[in-house]
């Protein structure tokens, strides 16, 4: 299938790529679902509770904190690498990624949209100001006298934390007006920026082609890239070992590793 999506990108050469958890997963960042599509963690917190209520905010930094450290020494693996090689060749237009990681960015690539924002960075919900996620790591161990151990990351980077530790964690506030800080990433409920979806249409629609790898396109922040291109009749291939919401729009489908695929196709187009 390697010479089949390698035919995709020398015919496309500026075709789209639209990343997911499945190309992080040999960083040691796992996947929110598995080969079936189904979700394989505790509810996802939510958007209008995280503003609403102080125990989700609690809740979400207490378990954020355990699992920062893992996301934050996490290292681009042989597929980013692969991806930014054939960035380098010419190929691919724009690169889209589900993942907050930054790993992409890390390895080189250039022209990548962050969908659903990054996780290194903190905003205020009141002022706007945006700092280093690591500032906020040593402001939640200044504020408090027990902390939570790392635990097993989760898809999120976070990591499971007992209840008593949750509801004992003392949140910092912004330090410029004291509002509320949050991950500066879309949370389940919340809405991708419309000018960053037109965005990327624009740039399906430039390059007449999408390629999607390592994602389950579950969420419709994903599917929507596919549908639009399945629409507009360009074609459309995938990257990923399992089932996809969108298998029945593809127009060539690999279900080799991220990894492997990735690794070959940059050997044969970018000398990688």
């Amino acid at each position: 299938m390697t010479d089949a999506i390698k035919d995709f990108l020398k015919a496309n050469p500026k075709t789209v790529v639209l990343t997911g958890a499945g190309i992080s997963l040999a960083s040691g960042i796992p996947t929110y679902r598995d080969s079936t599509g189904k979700w394989q963690r505790n509810d996802p917190i939510q958007h209008r509770d995280f503003v609403e209520k102080s125990a989700s905010r609690q809740r979400y930094w207490a378990r954020s904190y355990a699992g920062w450290p893992a996301v934050g020494l996490a290292k681009p693996n042989a597929a980013h690498l692969a991806l930014a090689q054939l960035e380098a060749a010419g190929y691919g237009s724009l690169l889209v990624t589900q993942n907050v990681d930054r790993l992409h960015q890390r390895a080189g690539s250039q022209k990548v949209i962050d969908l659903h924002g990054r996780l290194d960075r903190v905003v205020c919900l009141s002022c706007g100001e945006k700092s280093e996620r690591a500032r906020m790591q040593e402001r939640i161990v200044a504020n408090n006298h027990t902390l939570p151990s790392p635990g097993a990351l989760a898809p999120d980077g976070d990591a499971d934390v007992p209840d008593d530790i949750i509801s004992e964690i003392n949140v910092p506030a912004c330090e410029s007006c004291g509002g509320v800080l949050k991950p500066d990433v879309v949370f389940f409920g919340d809405s991708v920026p419309r000018t960053t979806v037109d965005e990327i249409f624009a740039a399906i629609d430039a390059a007449g082609a999408l390629l999607v790898i390592g994602s389950s396109l579950m969420v419709y922040s994903g599917f929507r890239f596919c549908r639009h291109a399945h629409q507009a009749g360009f074609p459309l291939a995938c990257i990923n070992p399992g089932a996809t919401r969108a298998d029945d729009l593809f127009t060539l489908k690999s279900e080799s590793g991220c990894t492997e695929q990735l690794q070959a196709l940059a050997a044969g187009l970018a000398g990688g």
